[in-house]
């Protein structure tokens, strides 16, 4: 990679491609981008940087661009056909991200569910002890120029991690999920199988996955979970509303007493597979606890704000298995509070594929609102409505809609979580400004 060159990003707001522009503006790397008009959360730390974002448009691209592609767009974008008409080198983002970790040792984290959140526990604790870069999937980027490791999440989505050859990885889960790609969970299984094949020193598996009990591969393959059969087993575990506690076993030795300050079963998971990692890299223990207590989470991640009385929880949670995780937690830091789930689908094929999953798993909750499914660009309509989800749901399923979220005001004192991938997150301040009115001093 020559410092020379200019990397010009298609699609720079993306959650992946903005974390990626900061990374090599941070090595000294000269970055440009362009973007739809619309304002992205993601921009903000681009503005910050002084990152130039242009409005889309082929004039843009000068000849001495090397491209980086957001997944989004196609071949036929304006700026991908004059890029080709300059004969520039174009990268799509998995490919760029493929070779730039080929210079470090690199984790990768894959899985269903709880990559970003993992991503961003080991990039939090390894930053604290060595020098080290990493991709988050909410947007964060950081590029130490002096790095040794760098940790990123690997997407499963169309096989997309399938270019990557990190020296660790960590495999949360397998579960199906995508249904506008992945036939059935035996074909993700796959995917991940093939993903595997890639690892170069070894794996930190779940244990209790029974998918990721018959990976085959080359490298040696460590489980993590609670049972004896773990190579990495979590003891102790005390869950208590400030976060969770546990001592952590391997081959008969104790490697320490660990508080993460998360909530849910799946989040000690998830910090019992960097502690896992970190040891394997050989990082001191007592450090690794040290900064593992002081992790702050990340962005849209079990999002927690207080209005009055009121707890609004905000999460990405868009899965069934993500809905029971983030339920679990809310329970866990409010145990005397009722929790009521506003959820959003995340596409109609998702919708239709785990309809009753999604009904399933929204009963945890006390009662359940609705959001109107919000579709993607990569689908078309599908023959589902949100209504369809309601029926299905004993607890309520009332759908709301931004201009009327007044059916939620009468659980004041409670927790509201608002759970979705899609635009969740404006039904949620509408929610806020409505409750805002309602309390004396509200802040």
């Amino acid at each position: 990679m020559e410092k020379s060159k200019t990397y010009f990003f298609i699609g720079i707001k993306g959650s992946g491609m903005s974390a990626l522009a900061l990374v090599l503006h941070q090595m000294g790397y000269s970055v440009k981008g362009s973007d739809v008009p619309k304002y992205f959360f993601t921009q903000k730390g681009l503005e910050t940087a002084g990152v130039e974002i242009r409005p889309f448009d082929e004039k843009n691209i000068q000849e001495d661009y090397e491209i980086i592609l957001g997944n989004a767009f196609k071949e036929d974008h304006p700026e991908v056909v004059r890029a080709k008409e300059l004969g520039l080198t174009i990268q799509r983002y998995h490919h760029f991200v493929g070779r730039l970790i080929e210079n470090y040792t690199a984790i990768g984290v894959a899985g269903a569910h709880g990559k970003t959140t993992t991503t961003g526990l080991i990039s939090h604790v390894f930053s604290g002890i060595v020098p080290t870069s990493y991709l988050i999937g909410d947007g964060t980027g950081v590029g130490n120029p002096d790095a040794k490791f760098f940790t990123f999440e690997a997407d499963e989505y169309e096989r997309h991690f399938i270019p990557y050859h990190p020296e660790y990885t960590i495999m949360t889960n397998v579960d199906f999920d995508h249904p506008d790609y992945y036939t059935s969970i035996d074909d993700m299984f796959e995917a991940m199988q093939e993903y595997a094949n890639n690892i170069k020193k070894g794996i930190l598996a779940f244990g209790e996955d029974s998918y990721l009990r018959k990976l085959k591969v080359n490298v040696p393959i460590y489980y993590y979970g609670v049972t004896d059969g773990d190579d990495f087993q979590a003891v102790d575990v005390a869950r208590e509303t400030n976060g969770s506690t546990f001592s952590v076993l391997h081959k008969g030795e104790n490697l320490g007493k660990f508080f993460v300050p998360t909530f849910g079963f799946h989040n000690v998971m998830n910090a019992l597979a960097v502690i896992g990692v970190a040891y394997l890299n050989g990082l001191d223990m007592l450090r690794v606890a040290e900064e593992m207590a002081t992790f702050s989470g990340v962005k849209r991640r079990f999002s927690e704000k207080k209005i009055g009385d009121t707890v609004v929880i905000d999460d990405f949670a868009h899965h069934p298995s993500e809905i029971i995780a983030t339920l679990d937690a809310a329970r866990q830091k409010h145990p005397n509070k009722k929790v009521i789930a506003v959820f959003q689908p995340h596409t109609f094929t998702r919708t239709i594929a785990l309809m009753d999953e999604f009904a399933e798993s929204l009963q945890l909750a006390d009662e359940v609102f609705l959001a109107e499914i919000y579709g993607s660009a990569r689908e078309a309509k599908g023959e589902v409505s949100i209504q369809d989800l309601a029926n299905k749901i004993e607890k309520g399923g009332i759908v709301v809609s931004e201009e009327d979220m007044s059916p939620i005001l009468k659980y004041q004192d409670e927790v509201i979580v608002f759970m979705g991938a899609g635009d969740i997150q404006k039904f949620e301040f509408a929610f806020e400004s409505l409750l805002s009115r309602t309390i004396p001093n509200a802040q």
